[in-house]
């Protein structure tokens, strides 16, 4: 362990070359070429040393996650710079595959518009290409001609008060991704118990069934009848994932 692996709470946490890589899961030879490519920014020298910080690995990890959606390392170049150099939100959206609009299509929740500028403005010092990538990925932001589009006025206020607290975007990001897999999992659920039980139309209702025959096929629902069951008990659904995260927070408060 270096001296720069036992920082002081509060300080800057450097690595080395061989560290990062490692850190990062990649080769110094990688690392190295990445560098050539400037999709890293300079490190900080002292002397003939090359330190690097949290930020450049917070790059590796966005480069990582970018390559497994299919970019080009030239696309992430450009993605970069197009950010860095004048944030060209228009050159964003396309870079990353969104096009105008950005396939808005939520239903409850408040998007907002923004300027480059503003958005800065809600998250000073942690708009770097990193988030913002990892934003424009969950589908956080979106783009629509020269602005910026939050789906949500409700997670964007609660993102920036978190950042406001001292917790860092990137780590409001990551748990907002995990977040978003319990949830889908929670709307499944919700959404098959109400399909099981929904009413069904006159034209699928079925006969008496004979206890002594086969079993009945699954009966068919009506996309347009579920969408409205579900519409209209979307807020029973919430009340019971609130109170369960409400009491299970609870439990984590007691220790239990």
């Amino acid at each position: 362990m270096s001296e720069h692996e036992a920082e002081p709470q509060g300080t800057v946490r450097e690595y080395r070359t061989e560290e990062l890589a490692d850190a990062a899961g990649i080769t110094v030879r990688t690392l190295r070429f990445y560098r050539e490519r400037k999709l890293l920014p300079p490190p900080r020298r002292e002397g003939r040393i090359a330190w690097y910080d949290g930020h450049h690995l917070a790059r590796l990890r966005t480069i990582a996650a970018l390559l497994e959606r299919g970019h080009t390392l030239g696309g992430i170049a450009e993605l970069t710079a197009a950010f860095e150099n004048g944030r060209d939100v228009n050159q964003l959206g396309e870079l990353l595959g969104l096009g105008e609009g950005g396939g808005l299509g939520w239903s409850e929740e408040t998007p907002v518009r923004l300027t480059p500028e503003e958005l800065a403005d809600y998250f000073e010092g942690e708009v770097t290409p990193e988030n913002l990538a990892a934003s424009l990925d969950l589908g956080y932001l979106a783009v629509d001609g020269d602005e910026i589009v939050h789906v949500s006025r409700r997670l964007l206020d609660v993102s920036s008060a978190l950042v406001r607290e001292g917790v860092p975007l990137a780590a409001v990001l990551e748990t907002g991704r995990r977040v978003r897999e319990h949830a889908e999992a929670l709307a499944g659920l919700f959404t098959e118990l109400i399909e099981a039980h929904v009413p069904a139309e006159p034209e699928h209702t079925a006969g008496p069934v004979d206890p002594a025959g086969p079993v009945a096929p699954a009966r068919p629902v009506d996309p347009e009848v579920l969408a409205k069951a579900v519409d209209r008990l979307r807020p029973l659904a919430k009340s019971v994932v609130e109170a369960e995260l409400s009491m299970a927070m609870d439990r984590r408060l007691r220790g239990q």
